[in-house]
């Protein structure tokens, strides 16, 4: 069988090439921050999308530990872009701090406001979610759903 392809969009547009180099690179970082204290560190999913709010709310990794400080400090030029996270603009934390009120007005009354510069999500800030992994409160998760639109437009992508 022999399938031919049509496509506007010129030859080597590199896309395939661009995920490729965004997931090896995050790769790297994640064996690093392993090889430096933090054995839980999760791999990239399939596109290399690796955030600091993926990690602090989708694994069993703590980003306020010694070991996870000394280890971005070590792995810090293998850091994947946006790692971090990125200061919302000003629209973005006006639509971050209805997230936030959302998820209260939806049962999580313990839930904080987020910082401009910090995750929209961080667990390790909700008293009611100490000692708990937050994928599996149902409260929060009925909460997030309900409010995902609002994560949307304040600048989160991918991840839960």
């Amino acid at each position: 069988m022999i399938v031919a392809g049509c496509s506007n969009a010129p030859a080597g547009t590199g896309s395939s090439n661009s995920t490729a180099a965004t997931h090896e690179k995050a790769m790297k970082f994640a064996e690093c921050m392993r090889d430096n204290g933090v054995s839980e560190f999760p791999d990239p999913d399939a596109s290399g999308e690796l955030t600091i709010d993926g990690i602090a709310n989708g694994s069993s990794v703590d980003p306020n530990t010694a070991a996870f400080k000394q280890a971005i400090s070590a792995c810090k030029d293998l850091e994947p872009p946006g790692f971090m996270g990125h200061q919302r603009s000003p629209e973005q934390q006006k639509v971050a701090l209805k997230f936030a009120q959302c998820i209260r007005d939806n049962g999580v009354k313990d839930f904080p406001d987020p910082t401009s510069d910090g995750p929209l999500i961080d667990t390790n800030r909700i008293p009611s979610m100490a000692g708990k992994d937050p994928r599996s409160d149902p409260g929060l998760n009925a909460a997030m759903q309900k409010c995902r639109g609002y994560a949307t437009a304040a600048g989160v992508t991918g991840g839960r």
